[in-house]
């Protein structure tokens, strides 16, 4: 069932609070583990949608750079999906062999899962609809779209592909 349809009749809150909180969704690591979003409160988080045979792949190696410079304000985790012209087509090992060994990738990788559509995982429910985050609506468009959450599990914003992940307007939300 979807979150929006659990939540639809939840009394909206204000601008910036979300009407369901983040940290309450699951989601599980390449690893098939748990992860704890609430074990990330008081951090920002970057959530971005990632596949291996893209051009923005060389990103990985940006998205590291930023999460071991920010890495005491800030969680990185990168979410496979194969929605974007079948550019992670990988299973959970060739994922973590390839991210590890081409670009170094310490940061969280998630399971593999689907960030639109009919099978939409609740975290990109929850990224994507204001009714949810209580901010802003978005439609995920490419690989390697960031969403960005601050250390209160409140939606920020989000930056298309092009945007690199050490740009200013990522690193000054950090900050």
């Amino acid at each position: 069932m979807s979150i929006l349809n659990i939540f639809n009749s939840k009394e909206s809150k204000n601008y910036n609070s979300p009407t369901y909180p983040i940290y309450d969704i699951k989601i599980n690591s390449l690893q098939g583990k748990p992860i704890q979003l609430s074990d990330f409160k008081g951090k920002h988080i970057l959530f971005v949608n990632v596949a291996s045979k893209c051009g923005f792949t060389p990103q990985y190696k940006e998205l590291q750079d930023l999460y071991d410079t920010y890495k005491s304000k800030l969680v990185v985790i990168g979410v496979p999906c194969n929605q974007f012209g079948g550019q992670e087509p990988g299973t959970a090992n060739q994922i973590q062999t390839f991210c590890q060994k081409n670009f170094g990738v310490t940061f969280i990788i998630t399971e593999k899962v689907d960030v639109k559509g009919d099978n939409q995982h609740p975290l990109y429910q929850w990224l994507t609809s204001k009714e949810l985050n209580g901010n802003e609506d978005s439609t995920v468009k490419w690989n390697f779209q960031k969403y960005i959450v601050n250390e209160n599990g409140q939606f920020v914003d989000f930056f298309y592909s092009m945007t690199k992940p050490m740009s200013s307007k990522i690193t000054n939300l950090i900050k």
